[in-house]
C-alpha cells in the first residue's frame, strides 16, 4: 500500500474476511496513536502462537499504521528509512541473499533467517540489499 492509501488498509483484504478478537485485543494493548512497531507486531505473533500474516491482517483491519520495520525501511520520522546502504558486503552474505531470491527480490522472513545465520542484526541485512539494489518482498506483516 502507498501512503495514499493511509487509513484504508482493510481493503486490501476481501470483504469477507472477519476480526480475530484475540490479535486484536492483543494488539490494542501495544497501539498508540493508531501506530504499532513491527517489533510488537512481531511480538504479538509468538505470543499469541499465530503467524505473523495472521497478525499483520487483524492489523489491516484495524486500521492501524505499522511504524519502524525491523529492516529499517518504513516507519521511521522525519526520514522514511532508517536503513543505509552497507559501504561493502560480504560474499558469503551476498552469496545467501542472492541465493535466497525470489523473484529478484528477498523475502522479509528470509532476511531475518539470514539475519540470524550469520549473527548480524536484520538492519545489516538490509544494508547489504540496499548495497546491492536487491529490493525486500514481501513483508512478513504485508505492509509491502
Amino acid at each position: 500500500m502507498t501512503h495514499g492509501d493511509r487509513g484504508n488498509y482493510k481493503a486490501k483484504h476481501s470483504s469477507g474476511i472477519s476480526l480475530n478478537q484475540e490479535i486484536a485485543g492483543a494488539l490494542e494493548k501495544k497501539t498508540a496513536a493508531g501506530k504499532i512497531a513491527c517489533a510488537d507486531a512481531s511480538n504479538t505473533a509468538a505470543e499469541l502462537g499465530v503467524t505473523m500474516k495472521e497478525v499483520g491482517v487483524t492489523i489491516d483491519l484495524m486500521e492501524i499504521e505499522l511504524s519502524k520495520c525491523q529492516l529499517g525501511l518504513f516507519g521511521y520520522s522525519p526520514q522514511k528509512m532508517a536503513v543505509k546502504p552497507a559501504e561493502t558486503v560480504q560474499a558469503d552474505l551476498e552469496g545467501a541473499i542472492r541465493g535466497a531470491l525470489v523473484n529478484d527480490r528477498l523475502p522479509c522472513a528470509t532476511a531475518w533467517s539470514i539475519a540470524e545465520k550469520f549473527g548480524i542484526p536484520k538492519m545489516g541485512v538490509s544494508s547489504a540489499c540496499e548495497a546491492l539494489k536487491i529490493k525486500v518482498k514481501p513483508c512478513q506483516l504485508g505492509a509491502f
